[in-house]
């Protein structure tokens, strides 16, 4: 039913995009035969629309990635520098989380741990909707914040680390063999809000993969089975991604090019003094309104990235 829907949205987007073009030729025609100049920023409009809605075809033809039609789960981390990076990263979550309330996706928060003061230490939410991993997959990376801190007396311009690991939401049946020896599992009590059960049973799961050190955990599922079933999905999709990331990496060896990645590679930039600027440092792709970009304006980046991709990562 669900690849029934998008086959019935794409051809509902085709056909919307055959009236638009219907109706600039109109436009243009009136225009002409009528001499009428007023009718231009009519055109122009028109021609945006359809810019638009051609571009978001484009760019859906892109994700054809095994599991880019998926769900995806992102987790986000504060970096070294305490209440500033714990902010930062709480920032992040509101951008992502407004940029799914565009899309018309659904966000469930599955963990959270809240900073000190403010903030957050780290957050995973599962963003649901058709190709949210295919379009958030381009968020993994460090992102780097520059700004003047609200948190230093002194007035200081501060930078500030967070990083963001996104992974699809995989069917439980995913072929990953996992040996139980290879795991340890902790429990612990939910740390959200208070309620009727949260915090008073240690049903959070924690779970880690001994031999690559992978960490995953789930405290918002209504029981600790549930949490364990959920943490033990997330941790397959971690090992197919770190299986398909080695792959990759192998392939670069081969061709003789040096790949770097892990947490000193920041991906983009957010600069709000002493001016603005948000700049993706693989794609170049840039932005001087930063407060847009902050609201869920992310959608130039995802485009240019999945345009960079599809390009051979030149």
């Amino acid at each position: 039913m669900k690849q029934l829907k998008s086959y019935k949205e794409d051809v509902e987007t085709y056909a919307r995009l055959e009236s638009q073009y219907e109706d600039i030729e109109t436009l243009l025609e009136m225009g002409y035969e009528e001499n009428d100049a007023s009718l231009i920023p009519e055109i122009e409009e028109a021609l945006e629309d359809f810019r638009q809605t051609f571009e978001n075809i484009r760019i859906k033809t892109l994700l054809s990635g095994e599991y880019d039609a998926n769900d995806a789960i992102v987790s986000l981390h504060a970096g070294a520098g305490g209440t500033e990076s714990c902010d930062w990263a709480s920032m992040l979550y509101r951008m992502y989380r407004r940029w799914a309330e565009r899309k018309g996706y659904e966000v469930q928060v599955l963990d959270s741990l809240d900073g000190e003061e403010a903030g957050l230490k780290s957050i995973t939410f599962e963003v649901r909707g058709e190709n949210a991993y295919g379009y958030l997959k381009s968020e993994k990376g460090v992102h780097r914040l520059v700004r003047i801190s609200p948190f230093n007396a002194a007035g200081k311009r501060q930078t500030s680390f967070a990083s963001c690991d996104v992974m699809p939401d995989i069917d439980k049946d995913m072929d990953i063999e996992i040996n139980d020896d290879d795991l340890r599992i902790d429990t612990y009590r939910s740390s959200g809000a208070g309620g009727q059960h949260i915090n008073k049973t240690s049903s959070a799961i924690r779970i880690t993969h001994l031999p690559t050190g992978i960490v995953v955990q789930c405290q918002n599922e209504r029981s600790q089975h549930m949490n364990k079933d959920k943490a033990m999905q997330m941790l397959k999709a971690k090992l197919y991604l770190l299986k398909e990331e080695e792959n990759a990496q192998k392939a670069a060896d081969i061709r003789g090019e040096v790949t770097e990645i892990g947490w000193g590679n920041q991906i983009r930039s957010y600069v709000m003094q002493p001016y603005t600027m948000v700049k993706d440092h693989r794609t170049n792709e840039e932005s001087g309104n930063v407060d847009s970009v902050m609201d869920g304006g992310i959608d130039s980046f995802i485009n240019a990235y999945l345009k960079w991709c599809s390009l051979g990562r030149t």
